[in-house]
């Protein structure tokens, strides 16, 4: 049986990531603050609450699950900032409280957990690191604006990019991975893309990675991003 561990399991893409991989008959760590979005979910899914920022947590996590082969770890625990973010984040309204949350949690936190668990995915047989980023994090391809998030992505894809490095001698496969702009609270209901569209396609990619794809800065349909 094959083992994924999903952050921000319980709503948006990580509940559809829990429930894509729960109908493939694999074991499901589903992390999570709460299990309320969790309810109806069948498969072999263990929720095990969690908040990502609280890095005492994570490493007690880390020993709980410490018999545990994952094959696959998604982080996808992220946010956008605080209600209009892309307004609060415009030249002329940085709030620094805005940019530090938003570091916290899409650029520090998935480090922390790669940190944490990379023995688990590296004595698995998949080896697979996966962190959903976001286009916007790329240098070559920015319209400007969203400060603190645009920026959080690319610190995520240059820690990613890191790791790749890092990781090569365990055979971990580090890849970041955007899932397009979608339907979720976050990319707001005119976004071109469904939940339903984005998570079937990225399962399908994080299926087909090889060792050779280690590094790679991919969008949810397999195409490659510009750094």
């Amino acid at each position: 049986m094959s083992t994924v561990l999903i952050t921000g399991a319980a709503r948006g893409l990580g509940l559809d990531f829990t429930r894509q991989y729960a109908a493939k008959g694999w074991k499901v760590l589903a992390c999570a603050r709460t299990s309320d979005g969790l309810k109806g979910v069948r498969g072999d899914v263990h929720h095990h609450p969690l908040e990502v920022t609280d890095y005492k947590a994570v490493k007690a996590l880390a020993g709980q699950l410490a018999g545990e082969a994952i094959d696959v770890l998604i982080c996808n625990a992220g946010i956008g900032g605080n209600q209009g973010a892309a307004a609060t984040q415009a030249l002329g309204s940085q709030d620094p409280a805005v940019w530090r949350e938003i570091f916290e949690v899409n650029a520090l936190a998935p480090l922390m957990m790669a940190e944490a668990f990379v023995e688990h995915v590296a004595r698995s047989q998949q080896k697979k690191l996966i962190a959903i980023t976001s286009i916007l994090g790329s240098i070559a391809n920015n319209a400007g604006g969203r400060y603190a998030y645009r920026a959080s992505k690319t610190a995520l894809n240059m820690e990613w990019n890191c790791l790749a490095k890092d990781l090569a001698g365990k055979g971990v496969i580090c890849v970041t991975l955007h899932p397009g702009w979608v339907q979720t609270d976050m990319g707001g209901p005119t976004a071109s893309l469904t939940i339903e569209q984005s998570v079937p396609s990225m399962v399908k990619v994080i299926e087909a990675l090889k060792p050779s794809d280690n590094g790679r800065y991919v969008s949810y349909d397999g195409s490659e991003l510009p750094w």
